[in-house]
């Protein structure tokens, strides 16, 4: 079993170094790590060509945003196993790489495997020692997942156009449409140190929405495409409005930009069944 890992990164190379030197210890190691410095203005690709000169290295100048370098590292990737982290995440268990394995030798019809994070943002989880047990989810976080490339290749992927945000999620209901399954397992754990560096809570909420807003119109059949765009407004608008006022004046930012992708929603309209639809919504 080959399994490869894949980071995209952006001017944050103080924790990218961090990274590396984790993965480095790996045992036993990766088969191949891709890196995709995207348009990084510091010292980045300096620093991968150096110190990582076994990875492959994608440099995108310009930028095409963290969505579309993951589904480029995705297809070219030579694992059949790809291991997803952020530049600022990795596994805490060294030997993890041969734990994956096992699972996914166990679970035939497995798309995802995702793990529990430590992470900064929610300084509760530092030191949790239960994460409970391992279940079915609807969706994941690319800071420390691995997806089967086969069934990747099979479905319509990450969606570029997204940008940044919400990719994990439009993925998870393409996979459990197609009957595969994405399972959480806490025999693993990710270290994410989840850098402030190039991060803004209103800029991600509205990826987020907007993106939330484009996957429902492409993937979400009629008649029930209608209730279900209506319904992601007013959610999206109910937590902005706990946000705080200035939240809530900026909120049609996104509205508008969700309404100029309508052109490219409606040409790349990929809808799928209702009943694989439902079933990912009962999932959690």
């Amino acid at each position: 079993m080959s399994i490869s890992i894949m980071i995209t990164t952006k001017n944050r190379l103080q924790d990218l170094k961090r990274t590396c030197d984790i993965l480095k210890r790996l045992d036993p190691p990766p088969s191949e790590i891709l890196i995709t410095a995207d348009g990084c203005t510091d010292k980045t690709v300096d620093f991968v060509k150096a110190e990582m000169p076994g990875a492959k290295l994608i440099v995108n100048d310009p930028g095409i945003g963290s969505v579309g370098s993951r589904d480029r590292m995705m297809r070219e990737a030579r694992g059949e196993f790809i291991f997803s982290l952020d530049d600022d995440s990795y596994p805490e268990q060294l030997d993890c790489l041969a734990v994956i394995q096992k699972i996914f030798n166990a679970f035939p019809d497995l798309a995802v495997l995702h793990f529990p994070q430590r992470s900064d943002e929610y300084p509760e989880t530092l030191l949790c020692q239960d994460f409970g047990r391992m279940s079915l989810t609807r969706s994941f976080a690319n800071s420390g997942a691995v997806l089967r490339r086969s069934f990747y290749l099979q479905l319509s992927g990450f969606e570029p156009h997204f940008f940044h945000m919400y990719e994990e999620v439009d993925y998870g209901l393409q996979c459990v449409a197609a009957g595969y399954k994405i399972y959480y397992d806490p025999s693993i754990t990710i270290r994410h140190h989840y850098s402030s560096r190039g991060r803004s809570e209103i800029r991600v909420h509205h990826f987020h929405s907007r993106n939330e807003f484009w996957s429902t119109l492409i993937r979400c059949p009629f008649p029930y495409l209608i209730g279900l765009l209506i319904y992601r407004v007013y959610s999206q608008y109910r937590y902005a409005w706990k946000r705080g006022f200035q939240w809530v004046i900026r909120e049609p930012i996104w509205w508008i930009k969700a309404l100029r992708g309508l052109p490219f929603c409606m040409r790349n309209r990929s809808v799928l069944p209702w009943e694989g639809y439902r079933n990912w919504l009962r999932l959690k």
